[in-house]
Order: structure tokens, then C-alpha cells, then sequence
């Protein structure tokens, strides 16, 4: 995903100025060397700052695909290499383990454990106590039973 553009508003602003401070006098000087030229001359390497760091970040972009791209490339290289391994040795053989495979013959098998059923399970009763008028009463499966 390439990386977002910065655009300064401070500059943005700051060229519009310059365009009314312009209007005034081309050759404006304010004294103290505030100055239309010295202004320009810095709104001038603010951009150049922003064109260098956009550039910048458009260079990553391009260096971070290449990255992304290589490893790519290493990652189906690495899987061939296992694979020939277990072609040339077997999978089984102890080159493949060598390699970073895990050989056949030690592998975890997936083993089905049986279902465990209703009827083996505990079945529960759900029991509320409250009190009624001063008496307690216990309701189980919908009865209650005055004590």
C-alpha cells in the first residue's frame, strides 16, 4: 500500500499570501529583512523539502514492494528446496529432517477421539430458592414445593 502524500497547508496558505503580499509591491521590504524576495526564497525550500520527502516515500513504496516480492520468490525457493530434498532422500530420511521438513515417519497422526454423548454427561436440575409470604419454597422443574 503506498504511503500517503504529505501536502502542507502552511504552504498552500502562505502562497496566497505571497500572491496579495505581491499585489502590494513586487519589490515589497518591511524592514528588519522582512522582505517579499526572502519570503519567497523560503516558500521556495518548503517545497523543494515537500517534493524531496514525497519522492522519498514514493522510493520506500517501490523498495518495500521489491521486498515483499523477494520474499516471496525466497519463500517458494525454500519450498522447492524441501521438496527436493524429499524427492532426492525421501521423506522419511533423516535429510529431510536435516532440511526442516518433518519426515513422514514422525508426524503426528490426528487422532478421532469418540464423541462423548448426552447420556454421559452429568444432567443437572435447576433448583431456585425464594422466599413467599415468610415461608421459603424450593421450585424445581416448574413446582414449587412449600416448606
Amino acid at each position: 500500500m503506498a504511503r500517503r502524500k504529505k501536502v502542507s497547508r502552511v504552504l498552500e496558505k502562505a502562497q496566497q499570501r505571497e500572491a496579495s503580499l505581491r499585489s502590494i509591491s513586487a519589490q515589497l521590504d518591511l524592514g528588519n529583512g522582512l522582505t517579499l524576495t526572502t519570503y519567497t526564497s523560503r516558500l521556495q525550500d518548503l517545497q523543494a523539502q515537500l517534493s524531496n520527502y514525497n519522492t522519498t516515500l514514493s522510493l520506500l513504496d517501490k523498495l518495500s514492494d521489491d521486498i515483499a516480492n523477494t520474499e516471496q520468490d525466497v519463500r517458494e525457493l525454500s519450498e522447492k528446496m524441501l521438496m527436493g530434498v524429499g524427492i532426492k532422500y525421501g521423506k522419511s530420511s533423516q535429510e529431510y529432517g536435516m532440511a526442516g521438513g518433518v519426515p513422514k515417519n514422525k508426524r503426528r497422526r490426528a487422532t478421532s477421539q469418540p464423541s462423548s454423548s448426552a447420556s454421559a454427561s452429568p444432567q443437572f436440575e435447576m433448583v431456585t430458592s425464594t422466599s413467599t409470604n415468610g415461608r421459603n419454597s424450593e421450585t424445581t422443574n416448574g413446582s414449587t414445593l412449600l416448606q
